[in-house]
């Protein structure tokens, strides 16, 4: 063992020597210091930026809108006629009819309304009361448009606490709600209020608690603690900039994902560097070599899933949703500065502080290696008994777990389905549906030329659908603009329900039927219409570019065909099953109605540029170890090295991902849980069970077209069992 362990220091010592300038400025014994100055200079500058990434958010509706989309068009011409409004509306109800007092009371609390100015609101424009009936009703609306104007989306939640000053709540039978678009979105800002500080005490719960488990270490965990913390300041800061200065498109969506793929997948790097310096401190006296050689040996699969992770997401900037499209750099920025902040502060502050900061469980140099009877090693050599069996059995019952995608209602989900609870907005909506045509508050928009406005409004009031005696100017709009006119006009059904929907698309298609009129249609259910298809073609296009990507960054890592296409299938199995599966936990444990139609993309791009990490770690390793012994060998060697810390990443990343579902909306909680779901079959399935298991039945044909795929089949794990203490070396305590 001591001439097997002398030959191991010289061999990777002269390897090193080619990167030896960038390790040395990482972790040399005066370039440290540099590191950590350079660093907190960084933070000194970014710091007070961060924090404004909050004030640099854009949600308003062309954010999340496709570019292209009619919608969007409308949208953008509507502007020409007035400032971009969105309505509240106002709901007053008794069943058994109102009295004269309340009827009194809503008349003057209109008045009032119309008097208010403040946070947007344009009291002069306010319509109503408007009564379900002329005799005895039961039930009054008034809408109050909102303006939008640079800071519009963030004066709504204000706006509607200001209206509700004025009406109160209601009581003694009398049943008082602010809906509409306005109402709801207020609801989703109270939602997204204080998202990024939720996120971000979660996640950092998460993984201070599996750090604690995996290191068994208190001092070690603000290790990269402080790192994954400091990347996520400097990535907010970049963003914040890029978003004020260059156009980034940055919303609450975004800005939340970045928060937890900033610590899942820094922390994920951190264990990975940390387990490898750990085995070389077992080896090396001088803790900077060790830490050298641990960046020379693990730095290039981090690089690698980093790589995997960042493009990946700039693949989303093909996507034709806006949100979708502005996520893709900012995530990519995350992982970059997360990738970076963790191959040089991360290794700068572990040399620094030395060996204690393992305390208690310090690694000592020349300590025995024990990991040879670890859980993972005796994993491998069981699974290297009937690799073939094993890996048919796990394929099929991956594929069973897929059979829930049946159960799979990725069409979107409207207001009333967004939310875990049920705020006022969606209980207004209900019961202005009882007394009003459903749609009222959130109309049809219809832009045509002014020639053939009076056709074209024939042909929206006798579309079935639409309520002919609303067509209408909304207050406050140009009667005309260049030859151009605006009306609206209610849809009999819920504005985003799927009626609504089928509403749009014959108005569309009779508007669009009258010559010369150039007509379009937008609105809250034109956009619903619009983003269900956008996304649909996201999905189409996207997926299929994501896997060519990851496919081409595995063969650039392996320099080999059959791996990265086993490893391809893996994924896509494993995405399939974490699908089915959380279909079946959506449908018959948490009861939600469906899931949002960008729902399968955003899963599939997490599952695979994160999920794919994990393969990467094993694969390098058993690669590494096939070109000293064997392929066979060099799996459950590979296996035994990596599987501890492997399990503790995946713990971590789906920690980080399953604090999404402590935001009150579903289409979080559905991506934390699927996400966590999928990191979880990936960390304890697939990566431990079927890759290993594929790749012992391969042998070394998983290497074609390299050399390795020619070795010498008389490797010391030939027949599947591997000597213990020549194969697997140490990795942790």
């Amino acid at each position: 063992m001591l001439g097997g362990r002398s030959a191991r220091l010289v061999a990777p010592g002269v390897a090193m020597t080619g990167n030896r300038g960038i390790a040395h400025f990482v972790c040399g014994r005066r370039a440290k210091w540099v590191v950590l100055a350079l660093w907190l200079v960084v933070l000194f500058l970014t710091a007070p930026l961060a924090s404004k990434l909050t004030d640099a958010q854009d949600n308003d509706a062309a954010s999340w809108l496709p570019g292209s989309a009619e919608s969007t068009q409308v949208l953008q011409i509507s502007e020409d006629f007035r400032p971009e409004q969105i309505p509240a509306v106002v709901v007053y109800a008794r069943e058994s009819g109102l009295t004269p007092q309340e009827r009194a009371a809503i008349a003057a609390d209109a008045a009032e309304i119309k008097q208010l100015t403040a946070h947007g609101i344009r009291g002069a424009e306010t319509r109503g009361p408007v009564y379900d009936r002329q005799s005895d009703p039961r039930a009054a609306q008034i809408l109050v448009p909102i303006t939008m104007d640079e800071k519009g989306w963030e004066e709504i939640a204000p706006a509607v606490d200001s209206i509700r000053d004025v009406v109160g709540e209601g009581g003694d039978g009398l049943a008082v709600h602010i809906t509409g678009p306005g109402g709801t979105s207020a609801d989703f800002s109270e939602a997204f209020e204080g998202i990024d500080s939720t996120l971000l005490l979660s996640a950092m719960g998460v993984v201070i608690v599996m750090l604690l488990i995996t290191y068994r270490s208190p001092t070690l965990l603000l290790v990269p603690l402080l790192s994954v913390v400091a990347a996520l300041f400097t990535a907010q800061a970049f963003i914040y900039l890029l978003a004020e200065h260059a156009g980034l498109t940055v919303n609450g969506q975004s800005a939340g994902i970045l928060t937890v793929l900033v610590f899942g997948a820094g922390t994920d790097y951190a264990l990975l560097l940390v387990a490898r310096y750990r085995e070389e401190l077992h080896r090396h006296e001088d803790r900077h070599e060790a830490m050298a050689l641990a960046l020379h040996r693990a730095g290039p699969a981090v690089i690698a899933s980093g790589a995997t992770v960042v493009l990946s997401m700039l693949v989303l900037l093909a996507a034709e949703m806006n949100s979708t499209r502005g996520l893709g750099p900012v995530a990519a920025i995350g992982v970059t500065v997360a990738l970076l902040a963790m191959m040089t502060l991360f290794p700068a502050l572990l040399v620094i502080f030395g060996r204690w900061i393992f305390w208690p469980v310090t690694p000592r140099f020349g300590a025995p290696d024990r990991i040879e009877t670890g859980v993972w090693a005796r994993t491998g050599r069981q699974i290297a008994q009937r690799p073939r069996m094993i890996w048919i059995i796990t394929t099929v019952v991956l594929a069973v777990c897929s059979l829930g995608l049946i159960q799979l209602r990725a069409e979107g989900i409207g207001n009333a389905d967004a939310f875990t609870g049920k705020p006022d907005s969606i209980v207004g909506q209900e019961v202005s549906a009882k007394y009003f045509p459903a749609g009222s508050g959130d109309p049809l928009v219809i832009v045509s030329d002014q020639a053939q406005a009076r056709q074209v409004g024939e042909a929206v009031a006798g579309t079935r659908g639409v309520a002919p005696e609303s067509l209408g100017l909304p207050p406050g709009t140009k009667p005309s603009y260049e030859g151009k006119v605006l009306f609206e006009a209610t849809m009999t059904a819920p504005a985003d329900s799927e009626a609504a929907k089928q509403t749009v698309e014959r108005v569309r298609d009779a508007v669009h039927a009258v010559p010369d009129a150039d007509a379009q249609v937008g609105g809250g259910t034109a956009a619903l219409l619009d983003m269900d298809r956008a996304t649909t073609h996201d999905n189409i296009l996207i997926i299929p570019l994501v896997l060519v990507v990851v496919m081409l960054i595995l063969c650039a890592l392996l320099r080999a065909l059959i791996a990265p296409l086993l490893l391809i299938g893996t994924v896509i199995l494993s995405f399939a099953a974490a699908l089915g599966i959380s279909a079946l936990a959506f449908r018959h444990l948490f009861d939600y109605a469906g899931e949002s139609t960008d729902f399968p993309l955003f899963v599939f791009v997490f599952l695979v540029a994160l999920g794919i990490d994990y393969n990467i770690f094993l694969t390098t390793r058993i690669r590494e170890e096939a070109a000293h012994r064997g392929t066979r060998a060099g799996v459950v060697t590979g296996l035994a090295a990596t599987g501890a810390v492997i399990t503790s990443a995946g713990l971590v990343l789906a920690g980080t991902f399953a604090a999404l579902g402590t935001l009150p909306m579903v289409a979080f909680a559905e991506i934390g849980f699927a996400v966590a779901l999928g990191v979880l079959l990936d960390t304890f399935i697939v990566r431990s069970v079927l890759v290993t298991s594929l790749f012992l039945d391969v042998g070394e044909k998983v290497w074609w077209p390299h050399s390795l795929s020619k070795a010498d089949g008389a490797d010391p794990g030939a027949r599947g069992t591997a000597r213990p203490a020549e194969t697997v070396r140490q990795t942790n305590d």
